[in-house]
């Protein structure tokens, strides 16, 4: 198959997968089930339709609102569209087939949690879990790094944050990070093995650093009890880790 299609097969999947990823981002956290029952218009419970449920073009045919009683569509629904949608042209357009869509998922499953993480502090199981098991199985036949550095990854990720963790917590007394970090860094190690895991923390720490002194500049409240969305992070700092990664030991 030539690039151009290819592209527009990675990107169209990448929007429909997105469409299913932002409805579990708005209903999951609270606590409606994902899978059971049809989309609802948060404004006027009114069920939606398919002409209402294309990826991207409803919400901009729409102008970014419900067509019945105008309340505003939450945003995540066509920024996550996007994004899986530039994922999955991407992969489709730097892959073959089966690595395009292994990567693909890793990626969606990235956005999902970064996207979580970032309006509700929850790292969710059930998607680092999967996100932990595709390194650990599937990229056997597609990862550069070797299984056995994968495995160090793994484990390494999940008992250095969490010992950071218990350290915190007898120090001052509360929970500085959470247990999803932990399991989320383990999970990105077990897809770029231990190598990558010093790469990541660097970067995420920097850009969660510049998102604080943003937050300040703006003239927001920051203070010690002041929670910040690491896993965002450490989900944004997987591809400049990977290109770093691929520079140095190309």
């Amino acid at each position: 198959m030539s690039l151009l299609p290819s592209l527009f097969i990675g990107a169209g999947l990448g929007a429909i997968i997105g469409s299913f990823l932002g409805t579990i981002v708005s209903r999951w956290p609270r606590g409606q089930s994902v899978v059971r029952g049809r989309s609802r218009c948060d404004g006027c419970d009114r069920a939606l339709n398919a002409l209402d449920l294309v990826p991207l073009a409803s919400w901009l045919l729409a102008r970014g609102k419900c067509r019945i009683c105008g309340a505003r569509i939450d945003r995540v629904h066509p920024l996550i569209e996007l994004g899986c949608a530039l994922i999955g042209g991407f992969c489709a357009w730097a892959f073959d087939p089966l690595a395009a869509l292994f990567f693909a998922a890793g990626g969606w499953l990235l956005l999902t949690l970064a996207v979580l993480d970032a309006r509700h502090m929850w790292l969710p199981d059930a998607l680092i879990l999967p996100l932990a098991a595709l390194g650990l199985t599937l990229g056997d036949w597609i990862l550069p790094a070797p299984f056995l550095d994968r495995v160090i990854g793994t484990v390494a990720g999940i008992i250095l944050f969490a010992l950071l963790a218990f350290v915190y917590r007898r120090l001052r007394g509360r929970d500085g990070l959470g247990l999803g970090d932990a399991k989320l860094l383990g999970a990105i190690g077990a897809w770029m093995g231990w190598q990558a895991l010093p790469f990541v923390l660097l970067i995420a720490s920097m850009a969660a650093l510049l998102w604080v002194l943003a937050l300040r500049v703006t003239g927001q409240q920051m203070h010690a009890l002041t929670r910040i969305p690491l896993g965002t992070f450490l989900c944004l700092a997987v591809v400049p880790t990977w290109m770093v990664l691929t520079a140095l030991f190309a």
